[in-house]
């Protein structure tokens, strides 16, 4: 099978954060950027189940800004996860950003998911 690097980039990563997290009991944050929206959801491996979501999609975040294609959607998906993750009292997560790289919508997202009370 023939894959192309960012499915190869996303597997072994997804693969070194599944085998750091077994048997610790913290979930995985994991985001998905398209171009026009942002999804993430915290997945709990063990059981295969999502805990929480929050994307651009969502009525919650899209009232609040332009397009979903911004560093300022990131941000409002980013305090919106942290903010359900809390409530579903999820404190400790490993971040999988997949194939894409670390800066940009990544990073904001990121960020503001540490500043809510995540801790990656």
């Amino acid at each position: 099978m023939i894959e192309n690097k960012a499915v190869r980039r996303a597997r072994r990563l997804r693969h070194h954060v599944k085998s750091s997290s077994a048997g610790t009991g913290r979930q995985r944050l994991s985001i998905f950027r398209s171009n026009s929206h942002i999804y993430a959801q915290i997945i709990d491996d063990n059981e295969g189940k999502t805990l929480v979501s929050a994307s651009t999609v969502d009525k919650e975040v899209r009232d609040g800004i332009a397009s979903g294609a911004t560093i300022d959607a990131a941000v409002k998906v980013g305090e919106e996860i942290a903010k359900r993750a809390k409530k579903a009292g999820v404190k400790d997560v490993f971040f999988d950003r997949g194939a894409f790289r670390y800066h940009g919508r990544v990073k904001a997202l990121a960020d503001a998911a540490r500043s809510g009370g995540l801790n990656f």
